[in-house]
């Protein structure tokens, strides 16, 4: 066998091969066999490495060298001068470490250098599509120790609950907890089930995603492991079938985890058997909520049901059954292998471990990040994001999703973990965090996640189906210009019966926004009512574009490109914008190359 010198890891997950990463990792192949180095340097498809916003990423070991946004045309000297000659080609290391300066690792730049990766530890590492891999790096030694040692079950959930993990998908419940109930809970027949929760449906949310799409093998280990526990025989993946990448490599690691007996009967001999099958969901935001996937699981319509019983007693088929998301599972083998006391030892007292977010929005560097819990926001926003681009001012972010709260500029030494976002109206939900500036108006920035909430509501409560319909539409009504302040009171009224008689979390969690925008930016909304004027300049209804007849040279540009011909003028004159017959497009402005065009 030939000594490998090097390797050359190239990001397979979403975002790097929408920006075209199977074609970089094409011409590596090409260019190593035209150089006769196809047996020195061994190509690894990796999973996400984080840097969504410098994709396609490629990383070059043992010098740990990380070049961002590489295309085809630059594989052929990346291989000529690194890989051959040795030296790293700087141009390509596009990442900032301390001083500004090109970071030539990825462990010098500041986007990782508040980061501690547990549930992403092996994504941008491994192979995700290789159980030789994954057994690599310590894969599947839990799950071995514990059957040929046969570990009482209730040990295993002593160590979950000890460790303080919770449930990284909402409101985090104790995981420890839920197995113990799933563990203690009896069905005539001695059938129980083991589901993961991959539906992920948040508005700029993709974390399970890119654990599926970069380390499946440890969710399906966790899920063997919780099988074990609590004594179930057989486990479901749900994940939304728009994963197509993700639903790929779980197909392809249940089949190569079956074939060296991790998965199926008897595995490893120790008489307990345990098998994972997938279920593809059509993309229904409502099947994020526990008994709705579990109920589409069975193959009905995707709709909640009334809790108690819960799930852990009566669940999947009607038989007690564990259900835990994607990150949740991916922190058990970790657990398990570094012990209890370790990972309570990250974090807050009552928040343990890390937490993964996607972080997008107004942030310059976008991507996937994994942070101890407690991190503040300004730091994750402005060390590891790289603050705000274009000059612009932090106003606020989001957190949660639809189920979260908006946090102001005032508010971002918050340290993130459970209780500290609850107490100022937003929650941790499954970890997305979009990042707004000043050019965002608060009050539109509600009304696009309760229109989401509309659109995905099963409408099987009254609440939820008119609820939420009636405050977009006073959403819309203040938007267009037409809104009182009566309305403001009748909004926050509508949130609380809303809050406290849905079915189910996606109408009790729908006002959260609406909430958390009126009590922080209630000053928009009054601008809105009384002021009929949107402050960011978003609201169309609310614009008015003027002509600044000293800056105005007459060329014409502006009335030409007008669309219902507002504008009039004589060439070289100051023209004038009819108001009752703009439609506020904006084009005028656009096409001004005087500045003599302003939004107001």
């Amino acid at each position: 066998m030939s000594h490998i010198r090097s390797h050359v890891m190239v990001c397979a997950g979403t975002g790097c091969t929408s920006s075209e990463s199977p074609k970089v990792l094409a011409a590596f192949e090409k260019e190593l066999k035209a150089h006769k180095l196809q047996d020195e340097i061994r190509i690894v498809k990796t999973g996400c490495f984080g840097l969504c916003s410098q994709g396609p990423i490629v990383m070059v070991f043992p010098e740990g060298a990380c070049y961002s946004k590489v295309t085809e045309t630059d594989v052929s000297e990346i291989v000529s001068e690194h890989l051959v000659k040795g030296r790293i080609v700087t141009r390509l290391l596009h990442m900032e470490g301390d001083e500004g300066e090109a970071a030539t690792s990825l462990a010098e730049t500041q986007f990782y250098k508040h980061q501690l990766r547990i549930a992403l530890r092996n994504c941008g590492v491994i192979n995700p599509e290789s159980i030789d891999e994954y057994l690599g790096v310590d894969g599947y030694t839990a799950l071995e120790r514990i059957l040929t040692e046969m570990t009482p079950p209730q040990e295993i959930i002593d160590c979950i609950k000890k460790s303080g993990l919770r449930g990284r998908g909402g409101a985090g419940f104790s995981t420890g907890q839920k197995w113990q109930f799933a563990y203690d809970a009896q069905s005539e027949d001695g059938v129980k089930y083991v589901c993961c929760n991959a539906d992920e449906g948040d508005p700029g949310a993709f974390m399970d995603r890119s654990v599926l799409e970069g380390d499946p093998f440890s969710v399906i280990e966790a899920m063997t492991i919780a099988g074990y526990a609590v004594g179930a025989g057989q486990g479901y993946i749900y994940v939304r079938a728009e994963y197509p990448i993700a639903v790929k490599r779980l197909e392809i690691a249940i089949a190569q985890a079956r074939k060296y007996g991790l998965l199926g009967k008897n595995i490893l001999g120790s008489g307990f058997s345990f098998d994972i099958e997938l279920r593809l969901g059509a993309g229904a935001f409502v099947c994020g909520e526990e008994t709705a996937l579990l109920i589409s699981i069975e193959g009905h319509r995707g709709e909640p049901r009334p809790r108690p019983p819960f799930p852990a007693v009566k669940g999947l088929f009607g038989k007690p059954t564990l259900l835990n998301n994607v990150e949740t599972y991916a922190n058990i083998t970790w657990i398990l292998n570094h012990g209890w006391e370790e990972f309570a030892a990250i974090g807050t007292e009552k928040s343990n471990g890390t937490k993964v977010f996607a972080l997008g929005g107004k942030i310059t560097n976008t991507g996937l990040v994994e942070v101890p819990m407690g991190t503040t926001l300004r730091t994750i926003i402005e060390d590891i994001g790289g603050g705000i681009p274009n000059g612009k001012q932090f106003k606020a972010a989001q957190t949660g999703g639809p189920s979260g709260g908006c946090i102001p500029a005032e508010l971002i030494d918050t340290p993130i973990d459970y209780d500290s976002l609850a107490a100022i109206g937003s929650m941790m939900g499954s970890g997305g965090l979009i990042v707004m500036d000043e050019d965002n108006c608060m009050v539109d920035i509600a009304k696009f996640f309760l229109e989401f909430c509309v659109d995905e509501s099963c409408g099987k409560c009254v609440p939820c189906r008119v609820g939420t319909k009636r405050l977009y539409d006073l959403l819309c009504k203040i938007t267009d210009g037409r809104g009182t302040l009566e309305d403001l009171d009748t909004i926050e009224e509508l949130c609380y019966h809303l809050k406290s008689s849905a079915l189910c979390a996606l109408g009790q969690s729908a006002p959260n926004p609406v909430l958390s925008t009126l009590r922080y930016f209630r000053d928009e909304y009054v601008a809105h009512v009384v002021d009929k004027r949107c402050p960011a300049g978003v609201c169309r209804n609310l614009l008015r574009y003027e002509i600044d007849p000293v800056k105005c040279r007459g060329c014409t540009l502006c009335a030409r490109n007008c669309p219902v011909n507002a504008i009039t003028g004589a060439v070289k004159a100051p023209h004038i914008i009819d108001q009752s017959r703009c439609i506020k497009c904006g084009l005028c402005q656009s096409n001004c190359r005087f500045d003599a065009v302003s939004k107001h």
